[in-house]
């Protein structure tokens, strides 16, 4: 591979990660089309049985060429890896407990903290824990499509903001296990705080009187509620915001300022995201915006995502500890117009583009931390999304027929490419079932 100059220092990242494929394979079958035939690939598995929708097994390649490589020592200890897929979480989890597969990381707090007390689990057979995080843990919420025409104020976004209590949501659904989102780059040195030092105002100052005057000072901060569930002071700064922005109430409902209704739609593919919608469009009605949530299928849900075609919707931005060229997908103008991309938003601000370019065009770790910092400022002074929740670790559960290193690698889960089985612990497991 040959890099063109002022490319990202992501991008050699990205490459070497990408898989290897058999020229003379696709010499003969179309790249883009799907397929179960198993195509030869390069790495120390090989697809073994399959059925489509339920499990994929891999085997291990016992020729493998990289297997004396310092960079897979002690990896690939498995003779074969086998995922199951369930359509439902509730039928995954009952499908762990009855031992139908041996590891899983659990997602939902509310199963991590009252469904692990089955016989299994009581018996020591089952175990769990919890381990770091050091990743950046991305920004997950609710983002707005600016692409609308209700969407377009910026108080408007603020009020949506307001209206959400994450400190009861956090405590009375989610067992108090998560901490609130704040920043695109959060939990890592990129996310802004206090106010910029000089090397950010460098890169700030062209867009003096052209951005929020806040990107000078502290970064945006979501509220801090009583958490009541209904804390008067938001709500109340909520509507004078929309009153401010011309989103009158007319019969105890907000129309926007042409007098045409204000409506909201918020999509989603599974129900485990309902409750904290109920809860959140219970505020938002308070202060008279007309809401409704709407379930739709994951085929249904992925072409309307990736037309744009959605009010507001659940997402998750990830960037590695290296950002570079991947932040132009999630926020430059240019992914704004790009159906499919992952500007959810409708992100089209000259100042963001040019901080992405500062970014990718950053020559030491300084200078990127820096323009991602300016970068944070600037997108949260846009008020683009309402913030969700975070957790810098991950809860495993597994069957106790697994041995793993005393360390895990600091940016990786390590499972299960570092683990291995246990004869012992394995015949031990069986026979307690039995």
């Amino acid at each position: 591979m040959r890099f063109a100059p002022k490319r990202g220092r992501d991008v050699p990242l990205f490459v070497a990660g990408l898989p290897i494929f058999s020229r003379a394979y696709y010499a003969k079958h179309t790249f883009d089309e799907t397929t179960l035939d198993t195509p030869l690939g390069s790495g120390g598995y090989k697809v073994g049985k399959l059925s489509v929708g339920r499990y994929i097994e891999f085997e291990r390649v016992k020729d493998w060429w990289g297997a004396d490589l310092p960079v897979a020592r002690g990896q690939g200890n498995f003779d074969a890896v086998r995922y199951e897929y369930y359509r439902d979480r509730e039928v995954g989890f009952e499908g762990f407990t009855a031992g139908s597969y041996l590891f899983r990381e659990e997602f939902t707090s509310r199963t991590w903290a009252t469904r692990y007390n089955f016989p299994a689990f009581k018996q020591g057979r089952v175990k769990r824990n919890v381990i770091p995080d050091d990743t950046p843990s991305g920004a997950q919420g609710w983002f707005i499509n600016t692409r609308r025409k209700q969407f377009q104020d910026r108080r408007l976004r603020e009020a949506l903001i307001d209206c959400f209590d994450f400190q009861w949501t956090n405590k009375n659904l989610m067992y108090g296990s998560y901490d609130r989102t704040q920043s695109i780059f959060e939990n890592s040195p990129m996310k802004a705080v206090g106010k910029p030092n000089p090397v950010e105002l460098q890169l700030l100052e062209p867009f003096r009187g052209k951005v929020p005057d806040e990107v000078f000072g502290e970064p945006y901060l979501p509220p801090v509620t009583d958490g009541s569930g209904r804390d008067r002071r938001w709500l109340l700064r909520a509507a004078q915001l929309l009153n401010a922005a011309g989103f009158a109430l007319k019969n105890r409902k907000r129309v926007m300022p042409d007098g045409s209704p204000f409506t909201i739609e918020f999509l989603i593919q599974e129900p485990t995201f309902k409750p904290h919608h109920l809860t959140y469009m219970k505020n938002l009605s308070t202060i008279g915006i007309d809401c409704s949530l709407r379930i739709v299928d994951p085929v249904q849900f992925r072409q309307r995502v990736d037309d744009f075609d959605f009010d507001i919707v659940v997402d998750r931005l990830g960037f590695s500890s290296t950002p570079g060229v991947s932040l132009r997908s999630y926020l430059s103008s240019q992914s704004a117009k790009t159906k499919g991309s992952q500007n959810l938003a409708g992100i089209a601000d000259p100042a963001i583009d040019a901080l992405i370019d500062a970014a990718i065009a950053a020559k030491t770790r300084e200078d990127l931390i820096a323009a991602c910092r300016a970068l944070d400022r600037v997108f949260r002074a846009g008020r683009y999304w309402i913030p969700h929740w975070y957790k810098a670790s991950h809860w495993i559960a597994y069957w106790d027929v697994f041995g793993f290193p005393d360390a895990k690698p600091r940016y990786f889960r390590g499972i299960p490419e570092t683990w291995w089985s246990e004869r012992d612990k394995a015949v031990k497991a069986r026979q307690n079932k039995q």
